[in-house]
């Protein structure tokens, strides 16, 4: 899995990570979902790494994801950071899957 970051993108989320003491993470998030199937992508800074954790390339952040849920996500996306809106949104070449991305800061 492969995510490219625009220059909004890079913008906006470099500040988050930039001591290094934080990690971006893809999530599949279901909860309330009630299913597996019916989560929706967010984006989540975490300060450790679990054991389910494994790191992807983007470019220019990598960031984590957990294997299991690397179906529900293509092998080339995009993260763009939209100011009018003020939302991080999730892309690949064949679809969008969200325009709201989560960005879940703890």
């Amino acid at each position: 899995m492969h995510i490219s970051f625009t220059r909004s993108a890079v913008d906006y989320l470099a500040p988050y990570i930039a001591d290094g003491s934080r990690q971006l993470k893809l999530l599949h998030d279901t909860e309330g979902c009630g299913c597996v199937m019916s989560g929706v992508p967010a984006l989540q800074l975490v300060k450790e790494t679990t054991v389910d954790d494994k790191l992807a390339e983007g470019d220019p952040f990598p960031f984590l994801f957990e294997p299991r849920h690397e179906v529900f996500f293509e092998p080339q996306m995009r993260i763009d950071y939209n100011s009018d809106r003020d939302s991080l949104s999730l892309k690949s070449d064949s679809q969008i899957y969200t325009l709201d991305l989560r960005f879940v800061k703890n």
